[in-house]
């Protein structure tokens, strides 16, 4: 995780947390440069696709650099901190000047790189986050970079440069050179070279690398060639002359109006994170497991007063006690009464998985998105237990700190859109799990009880299950017996 170089400075790279994920965006940063770091203790903290996580750093040091800023997705196997561990402190670059950090181009810049090429091994403690494994990363961004070669079909980068200086009257590429090699790409079809914000901000204005003319050296792409490659295609009798040098910045110049001012009505946002994970994992469920969908409308008032007088119980004294606690018993037992609907489908093996434990995953809107974060062994715990178990996962969704690991391994899920007032839904099976129950809102509402319409407090369950499968006759009785504890809770001890 760590590379060591002349000048002491140890390098902390994004880790791999497994699970197939391969970047993470940094949400923020706990240290600045000058700050003082230990041995563990935590710098940051990322965003994957499944969850926010805290990074603690392997070494003491003092912090030199961060490579990157808040906000910024960066590749696993990335430096994201330089830190200075040669005990002294050494001089701190200001903090404007190291939100992104890169070697500055100089004469001796392609000697050096061959230095680089062949970092030293790994030294120093592997940082291990809890729930994940670490793996070592074949990203080395900074060493291919170096490596890129002399191109042999047109004038060096130097000379390139020098004319169009010479054309604009400044030391800065007036506009992308007309004949060069292939737009952002080196020899050999090479990835297009940028700087990570040069990345970010050409995939914030749709702009494929590949198709952006470099004006940096060595060929790498710069904020103003993508500002340039979104502006308006120039009619070529107004390209830069030699006669007229004044006109040659104005298609950068017009660059930033045309993207503030991609239609003012519209605002795009970048889809990452849990939320891109979450839309890839519903479409896969929408259109791999047959849904079928069964609803029951039923009077609950005996279930609200059971969880009042709960409230009282010194059983439940500082646990959170709600409707939804009692709902997650009776599915349970539910569960308990018709095992079979608590499987899961193998489709490479085509085989039924029957579970004989119960993971049950909570559905929790958080400003990152969508989360469904379970219960693991949820079977076996006691009501007090169940309250404990439920508070606690509600508490942490809403802090941003749930943990892949609990994210995983779900069996069944609730989803209780009645908090938002609406009455009922059509769920979508969390992948992998058999069921999924969409509670409704609570409400009086007149109802025929003991043969008078009386108010009463009634709500609507909806669930929805995978027919390979759980068949009607199944998912019925599941429904029906959830529906049927709910009415009078008093089954709960009868049929647990």
């Amino acid at each position: 995780m760590t590379t060591m170089t002349e000048t002491a400075l140890a390098e902390f790279k994004m880790p791999d947390v497994g699970e197939g994920l391969t970047e993470a965006e940094i949400l923020k940063w706990y240290v600045a440069p000058g700050d003082e770091v230990t041995d563990g203790q935590v710098v940051c903290e990322v965003e994957t696709a499944k969850a926010a996580v805290e990074l603690p750093i392997p070494f003491n040091g003092v912090v030199r650099e961060l490579r990157f800023p808040e906000g910024t997705t960066v590749d696993v196997g990335q430096v994201i901190i330089a830190v200075d561990v040669s005990g002294g402190a050494g001089a701190v670059a200001a903090p404007e000047q190291v939100a992104v950090v890169e070697p500055a181009p100089a004469a001796a810049e392609p000697a050096a790189a061959q230095g680089e090429a062949e970092p030293a091994a790994p030294t120093g403690r592997q940082p291990v986050l809890v729930g994940y494994g670490v793996a070592e990363s074949s990203t080395k961004r900074r060493a291919r970079k170096a490596a890129v070669p002399q191109r042999t079909d047109g004038p060096p980068a130097g000379a390139r440069q020098a004319v169009q200086a010479e054309l604009n009257g400044t030391g800065v590429p007036a506009a992308p050179p007309v004949a060069p090699a292939p737009p952002g790409t080196g020899t050999n079809g090479a990835r297009p070279l940028a700087k990570p914000p040069v990345r970010k901000l050409a995939k914030d204005l749709g702009v494929d690398l590949a198709t952006v003319v470099p004006s940096g050296p060595d060929g790498i792409i710069t904020r103003e060639d993508v500002h340039a490659a979104v502006a308006p295609a120039a009619d070529p009798v107004s390209a830069p002359q030699p006669a007229q040098p004044d006109r040659a910045p104005a298609p950068a110049a017009a660059a930033p109006a045309s993207a503030a001012g991609t239609d003012a009505r519209e605002t795009r946002i970048p889809v990452k994170g849990v939320r891109k994970a979450t839309a890839q994992a519903m479409v896969g469920s929408a259109f791999t497991a047959p849904h079928v969908t069964e609803f029951v409308t039923i009077d609950v008032t005996r279930t609200m007063k059971l969880v009042e007088e709960l409230k009282q119980d010194k059983a439940f004294e500082g646990l959170r006690v709600n409707p939804l606690l009692l709902i997650s018993k009776a599915l349970l037992v539910a569960i308990k009464r018709n095992p079979d609907v608590n499987a899961a489908w193998d489709e490479p093996n085509q085989e039924i998985v029957q579970k004989h434990y119960v993971n049950l995953g909570i559905a929790a809107a958080t400003p990152r998105g969508l989360i469904v974060p379970n219960i693991k062994d949820a079977h076996a715990k006691t009501l007090p237990e169940l309250a404990a178990s439920l508070g606690e996962l509600v508490s942490t969704a809403r802090a941003g700190k749930t943990s892949p690991g609990d994210m995983q391994g779900g069996t069944v899920t609730i989803t209780n859109v009645g908090v938002f007032g609406v009455d009922t839904g059509t769920p979508i099976l969390n992948p992998g799990e058999s069921a999924i129950l969409a509670v409704g809102a609570i409400k009086l509402q007149p109802w025929v009880h003991k043969g008078k319409v009386k108010p009463r407090q009634v709500t609507t369950l909806a669930l929805s299950f995978d027919h390979r499968l759980v068949d009607g006759e199944l998912g019925s009785k599941v429904l029906a017996d959830v529906a049927a504890i709910l009415e009078r809770p008093k089954r709960l001890l009868t049929w647990a």
